[in-house]
């Protein structure tokens, strides 16, 4: 102790329970404030997962389907979970059908960002429910799709898939044999071939 005091240090039991105890010198005030900076750093890396719900009706319109879809699109891309409810009303309950086609559209417009983690399992009450969860490598490849595709479309040679045109030779030149008729011959722009019956 009187070591500790000599150096303004405190001295701290570290392990109780060794046989003798172990003890170490330090400054316990910045030890404290140390461990609680950790403590704050690692909950603020720590992600939350919230499971958010979007609800759908059986007979939904175009707009609305794509207006909801988007939403499930964004929740799953900040790395939420989706729980999607389809909710039947009156005879609709008959049909569950219609609310696993739906299920089934949503699945397949957002499988670029998240996978199916709980399958609906049929109607239960009035609801027919499907979880969503973030699909990381689904997300990378479709950010590398992404990123490929706008270079192509940046002007890259070959990009536009027009074909390339056929190099220009020169003018054509002709030549004419014993008959009179006169035949293409091709030669190096700019230049004049001889015909062979010209003295």
């Amino acid at each position: 102790m009187s070591l500790a005091k000599e150096q303004d240090l405190d001295l701290v039991e570290v392990a109780d329970k060794a046989d003798p105890p172990v003890c170490r010198i330090m400054d316990y005030g910045n030890y404290e404030y140390q461990a609680a900076k950790r403590a704050r750093e690692s909950r603020r890396k720590s992600s939350t997962t919230v499971l958010k719900e979007m609800k759908y009706r059986p007979k939904i319109g175009i707009g609305d389907f794509d207006t909801k879809t988007k939403k499930v699109e964004r929740f799953l891309s900040e790395g939420h979970k989706v729980k999607v409810t389809i909710m039947f009303r009156g005879r609709e309950v008959y049909h569950p059908e219609l609310g696993r086609k739906i299920l089934d559209k949503v699945a397949e417009a957002v499988s670029h960002l998240g996978r199916v983690e709980v399958y609906p399992k049929g109607v239960e009450g009035r609801n027919m429910t499907m979880v969503l969860a973030p699909d990381k490598k689904a997300q990378a490849q479709h950010a590398a799709d992404k990123k490929s595709a706008s270079r192509k479309g940046s002007g890259e040679p070959g990009s536009d898939g027009a074909s390339s045109a056929a190099p220009d030779t020169g003018p054509v030149q002709t030549s004419t044999d014993g008959n009179g008729s006169a035949n293409p011959v091709p030669g190096p722009a700019g230049t004049a071939s001889e015909s062979p019956n010209e003295s």
